[in-house]
């Protein structure tokens, strides 16, 4: 069995996990399905029990793997929370074995180009950024916590 990784967020989530065919499967919240355990994925899960259990945000808010064109490419934002059917929060997870660096953030400040999102959030489930953005500079600032609903 693969050894799941405790990962840093506020409280211990009931992440929903079965075993078949020899393949570990991991229950969705937003996909209401199971889907294959990858560490990513391990990551997301527990980002949508932080973002929906301790900020408050309706699972009917959150969209994943939304599509953003970039250069003529299709890439993926991999959480994205809206509001009055606005972006306000983009996250990116990645694996706990992937250290967060200059290229993760700015590879999600290329998609909220696009995007447009008010809030960013970039995690690897152990160590959690938070941005909001100033359209005008075109820069993001730093925060301790992302807003509550």
């Amino acid at each position: 069995m693969t050894e799941l990784v405790q990962l840093n967020f506020p409280e211990n989530y009931q992440i929903r996990l079965k075993q078949a065919q020899d393949k570990l499967y991991i229950f969705c919240l937003i996909r209401k399905n199971w889907m294959i355990y990858t560490p990513e994925e391990w990551v997301r899960q527990h980002v949508l029990k932080f973002l929906m259990d301790d900020l408050g945000y309706s699972s009917s808010a959150i969209a994943l793997e939304v599509p953003i064109p970039i250069n003529g490419m299709r890439k993926r934002a991999d959480i994205v929370v809206y509001q009055q059917e606005k972006p306000l929060i983009m996250v990116e997870c990645k694996a706990t074995n992937v250290p967060i660096s200059q290229a993760t953030f700015d590879q999600i400040a290329r998609y909220n180009i696009v995007l447009g999102s008010q809030f960013l959030m970039v995690t690897n489930g152990l160590n959690h950024f938070y941005c909001v953005m100033n359209f005008e500079e075109k820069r993001y600032h730093f925060l301790k916590e992302l807003p509550r609903k």
